[in-house]
C-alpha cells in the first residue's frame, strides 16, 4: 500500500525555521513529482511547493517564494520543505502529495490538486507572533 508520512511540524516563533519531511513507502516513486500543500483553519487547501522526480524543476506559491525551499532525496524516497522566516500566516496543517501525471505548473489549481494520486495525513505547523 502506497503511503506518505509527514513529520517535522511543531510550534515555532515568527521569524524561525522548520524543516518538514515526507517519506514515501510502498512502491517505487520514480517519475512521481512530490509536493506540499497546506490548509489553515477555516480556509481552503492551497498549494505551497512541488518538485519533479529528478529534482530539476520546482514550483512555489508566491506567498512562500524566497522563504521556503523544497528538495528531495531519491534514494530515500523523501521530500523536504525547509521553511525559513516563518510568519503567523504560515500556520496550517501541511500535507504531502505525490503524482505521476500532472505537470508541476498545474498543481496550484484546486481542480488539479484534488486529483493528485497520493496524500499524506498532514503535520501541523504553528507560528506564534
Amino acid at each position: 500500500q502506497v503511503q506518505l508520512v509527514e513529520s517535522g511540524g511543531g510550534l515555532v516563533q515568527a521569524g524561525g525555521s522548520l524543516r518538514l519531511s515526507c517519506a514515501a513507502s510502498g512502491r517505487t516513486f520514480s517519475n512521481y513529482a512530490m509536493g506540499w500543500f497546506r490548509q489553515a483553519p477555516g480556509k481552503e487547501r492551497e498549494f505551497v511547493a512541488a518538485i519533479t522526480w529528478s529534482g530539476g524543476n520546482t514550483a512555489y506559491a508566491d506567498s512562500v517564494k524566497g522563504r521556503f525551499t523544497i528538495s528531495r532525496d531519491k534514494a530515500k524516497n523523501t521530500v523536504y520543505l525547509q521553511m525559513n522566516s516563518l510568519k503567523p500566516e504560515d500556520t496550517a496543517v501541511y500535507y504531502c502529495a505525490a503524482d505521476s501525471r500532472w505537470p508541476l505548473s498545474t498543481w496550484y489549481r484546486g481542480s488539479v490538486s484534488s486529483y493528485l494520486e497520493v496524500w499524506g495525513q498532514g503535520t501541523l505547523v504553528t507560528v506564534s507572533s
